[in-house]
């Protein structure tokens, strides 16, 4: 593929944003859109350009990045113009977390309209967004797959060729039950500690350094002090937004009815962030559902006590 002088990115929000602004500092010109002013403001601080529609930008680019909430955006927005205005042959990243099945329909639509898609979606949150340090699961046919890595490997430091288009989109579910299941279970753990007379540091410590150890507990720890940069410490301010980890664990259940696996921990798991985002925890850190553990902990004791007298 030739040289990639400009890239369109559509979806400029929380993670757009960031990621836009880190190709700008590596010196390719972006123009950016998105349906909220106040996001192209902050693209604009970034040195993203604006442009006056998605297809606007899509027009000029050689490159179009696209991070939409859902895949019925993505494809409305391919099936609404993105497409149409895009030069041929242009390669289409689309850096969302949506349904595989989505995903695979979006580059079907991309390949009759004439060109290379590609699906990324990406894990690390916010953090890993502004630093470049995210890891993209690829979907696409290997050229594809090598066109895009030189753009991903400047807003990420791991990227991994999963397979065919829709592949990406499967590994990133697959991961995100993970990480929905172990942040539940570290969280339990953090509050059965507590009731059994632990500091938060000391079960840290243990755990940290022995078979518990994991990302939910190392890197975003659920509780404040032993890691100083989660978002426990900065009152579950996201972060990764207990709205987008329900959305995403309701992927996975999806897929895991579709597929007939016998999972039972992640259906349990997108249940308990989907009532952790319901009752007020959409726009706090994911990590947060420890104080939902908690309440529920502190309503069990006094039901037992109540059961007791």
């Amino acid at each position: 593929m030739d040289a990639v002088k400009t890239v369109a990115f559509i979806g400029l929000g929380n993670m757009g944003g960031p990621m836009a602004g880190n190709l700008v500092a590596a010196g390719y010109r972006v123009l950016g859109y998105d349906l909220f002013p106040a996001a192209l403001e902050a693209g604009a601080a970034r040195g993203v350009e604006a442009a006056e529609s998605g297809e606007a930008a899509v027009a000029q680019a050689d490159v179009v990045i696209t991070m939409l909430p859902s895949g019925a955006h993505l494809i409305d927005a391919y099936q609404g113009g993105l497409l149409a205005a895009a030069r041929p042959a242009t390669l289409f990243v689309d850096c969302s977390t949506i349904d595989v099945h989505d995903a695979r329909q979006a580059a079907e639509l991309a390949r009759a309209a004439g060109h290379r898609p590609v699906d990324a979606p990406v894990s690390g949150g916010t953090v890993g967004a502004e630093a470049g340090t995210l890891t993209f699961m690829v979907g696409a046919d290997d050229a594809e797959a090598a066109d895009a890595r030189p753009l991903l490997e400047i807003m990420g430091k791991n990227v991994v060729h999963c397979g065919a288009s829709g592949a990406g989109q499967a590994a990133k579910v697959c991961n995100n039950m993970i990480l929905g299941v172990s942040m539940i279970a570290v969280s339990e753990a953090f509050v059965l500690g507590e009731r059994l007379g632990l500091t938060h540091q000391a079960l840290y410590d243990v755990a940290a350094h022995s078979s518990g150890q994991c990302w939910a507990l190392t890197t975003n720890c659920p509780v404040p002090g032993p890691v100083p940069t989660s978002p426990a410490n900065r009152d579950y301010q996201p972060g990764f937004m207990g709205a987008l980890m329900a959305k995403d664990l309701g992927l996975a259940v999806e897929a895991i009815a579709t597929t007939g696996t016998a999972a039972r921990m992640g259906p349990l798991a997108a249940e308990i962030y989907r009532s952790f985002a319901d009752d007020g925890g959409a726009r706090t850190d994911f990590s947060g559902v420890i104080n939902t553990i908690r309440e529920a902990s502190g309503a069990a004791s006094e039901n037992d006590g109540a059961e007791e007298a």
